[in-house]
């Protein structure tokens, strides 16, 4: 049940973005940070807490789960009272994704012509 329920919502997440792709002018850059800002503004209002909990990896794969990540290294730095720690808590919570993201790009770069 859990597995189904995280291809549920995971896929409902794609579904969306495929449909405000499709029917929209937003470009991919443009609904990738919109649903980073929807994950963040989640995370703000503790409704992306329940999300995880209830579809696991369905909702802890996507960029939703990024901007989440942000807000929530973003609030540690405040509590620990520095702003520098704000930034710090940001980049160190964040550079497995970038980094992986950041590789796989470079190896697509590389297997793919681009299209002209």
């Amino acid at each position: 049940m859990n597995y189904f329920l995280a291809f549920l919502f995971s896929g409902g997440i794609c579904l969306i973005g495929e449909q405000l792709y499709e029917h929209t002018k937003l470009t991919p850059g443009h609904i990738v940070s919109l649903f980073v800002v929807i994950g963040a503004s989640l995370s703000f209002f503790n409704l992306y807490e329940p999300l995880l909990n209830l579809f696991g990896g369905g909702a802890s794969t996507l960029i939703m789960n990024f901007g989440h990540l942000l807000y929530q290294s973003a609030k540690e730095g405040i509590n620990e009272g520095n702003y520098l720690h704000i930034f710090t808590n940001m980049l160190t919570s964040t550079s497995g994704i970038i980094t992986f993201s950041t590789i796989i790009s470079f190896i697509f770069a590389l297997l793919r012509k681009p299209k002209v």
